[in-house]
């Protein structure tokens, strides 16, 4: 691990679990409320926007309407819900539907696959080369980590079709799919889904997506098949990149390091809590940034304490700021189009040897 000799895990870990014990210790009604308040909030925004965009045959200014609203409702329940809901942020509420186990979010891929790769693997490994498969989706070179190959000339390009395709290359990547479907594999995995098992989930959810978006709505509206057909494309796409955008800004700026698996062995809860800091990046923004961010402008915090309320985030950053200072660990932060443009410098830098 890449580590400095003013750091005391000791106390580092410490300080962090105090931080988290003392929110844990406040959870309660009011949290609750702010969920159900967002759910109620993105059915709203779902159903005016599916109204709206039959709508658009009157005025097209009401399909345009239509669409930033589907697209609203689309962005929330992908990060400030499903995302925070099946982090298992809230199942102390103990309620069925606002449950990690059981939620299941418009996207093409499904919970349970999320679960297992993003919700295990990359918040456990993170970042560890040859264990954490999230940096650089297998698509990307980010780092010196990884051999120059030809086809990282050209990687810029493929970022922007993962972008547009985002939710797609989620379910892809999540099913691991160069193994399913391709055969590669690698040794030290641990296989607990069977292929077939994983190429009906990918499929099914995939299928039910497409129907949705591409079939059924369109059909209930009639003779305005094709003002919400495209409706829903757009709305799709709009999710897509932004949701890409914010993810990348989290994860991939210049300054986000990397580490090996012998570095990482017999790894501390400080040392734990270090790779998660070094290995993140905030966005700085106001509050209704934040919410369509799904609160993962705050990522170091998020990687902290994956299974906090993510709201709690914002009372949560001055403090792991201040420890982290004390420390003299890097915050590393900034605005977004700082964020973003140290994000495609680092895409277009690895592009060549």
């Amino acid at each position: 691990m890449k580590t400095t000799k003013t750091v005391n895990f000791e106390k580092l870990a410490a300080q962090l679990d105090s931080v988290k014990a003392d929110i844990k210790s406040k959870l309660g009604e009011q949290d609750a409320k702010y969920i159900r308040r967002i759910i109620v909030c993105q059915r709203v925004f779902e159903w005016s926007g599916r109204i709206l965009l039959m709508l658009g045959f009157i005025q097209p200014v009401l399909w345009l309407v239509g669409v930033l609203s589907l697209a609203t409702a689309k962005i929330l329940d992908n990060m400030e819900i499903g995302h925070n809901v099946m982090h298992g942020q809230y199942d102390w509420m103990n309620d069925k539907y606002i449950n990690s186990k059981s939620y299941e979010w418009d996207i093409a891929c499904d919970g349970a696959s999320w679960n297992r790769v993003h919700n295990y693997e990359h918040h456990t490994y993170t970042n560890i080369i040859g264990k954490d498969r999230d940096f650089g989706y297998g698509l990307l070179r980010l780092s010196n980590d990884f051999r120059w190959r030809v086809k990282n000339l050209w990687q810029f390009v493929t970022y922007l079709l993962l972008s547009v395709l985002f939710q797609w290359g989620v379910s892809y990547h999540e099913m691991a799919a160069e193994r399913v479907f391709f055969g590669k594999k690698k040794g030290d995995r641990d296989y607990t889904v069977s292929h077939s098992e994983l190429k009906k989930r990918f499929f099914s959810k995939g299928a039910r997506q497409l129907v949705k978006d591409y079939l059924l709505f369109p059909l209930l509206a009639g003779p305005l098949f094709l003002w919400v057909l495209t409706g829903n494309l757009a709305a799709n796409l709009l999710r897509n990149l932004w949701t890409s955008t914010i993810i990348f800004c989290g994860h991939f700026t210049g300054e986000v390091e990397t580490f090996n698996q012998q570095d990482c062995e017999n790894e501390s809860q400080g040392q734990w809590y270090y790779r998660q800091a070094l290995g993140s990046s905030n966005i700085k923004g106001g509050n209704l940034f934040h919410v369509m961010t799904g609160h993962l402008s705050y990522q170091i915090e998020h990687h902290l304490f994956p299974d906090l309320p993510a709201k709690r985030y914002r009372e949560i950053a001055p403090k792991v700021q201040a420890i982290f200072k004390e420390h003299g660990i890097h915050y590393n932060t900034g605005g977004f189009f700082r964020q973003y443009f140290s994000v495609v410098k680092r895409i277009v830098r690895y592009s060549f040897p």
